[in-house]
């Protein structure tokens, strides 16, 4: 696929998902504090949690605890990306490499 492709594809899939910011309230060591994400991250950060068997509260406690990236809604979507980031060199792992093993330019 051309770079021009792929910056077409970039621009069609950022156009369909719509970057509403949603404010939510989450406990954190007792008291509660606001924390506003993008609905993709807030899905992303509850699949995380499910997936490690933990409330949305305590993954979000956790993040804060070893945070030093900054504020807590950029700590949470640095967390995330890493994740799906982690996740898609698995899978490439997995299945030989992206492109089918092609590294040819």
């Amino acid at each position: 696929m051309a770079s021009h492709e792929l910056s077409n594809a970039h621009q069609v899939s950022a156009r369909q998902m719509p970057s509403v910011v949603i404010k939510r309230s989450v406990a954190i060591s007792g008291r509660k504090t606001s924390v506003s994400l993008e609905d993709a991250f807030w899905r992303g950060l509850k699949e995380i949690a499910h997936s490690r068997h933990m409330t949305l509260s305590g993954i979000v406690s956790d993040l804060d605890s070893h945070g030093d990236r900054g504020n807590l809604s950029s700590t949470i979507r640095l967390f995330v990306l890493e994740y799906a980031r982690a996740a898609a060199n698995d899978v490439a792992a997995r299945s030989g490499g992206l492109g089918g093993g092609n590294t040819a330019g």
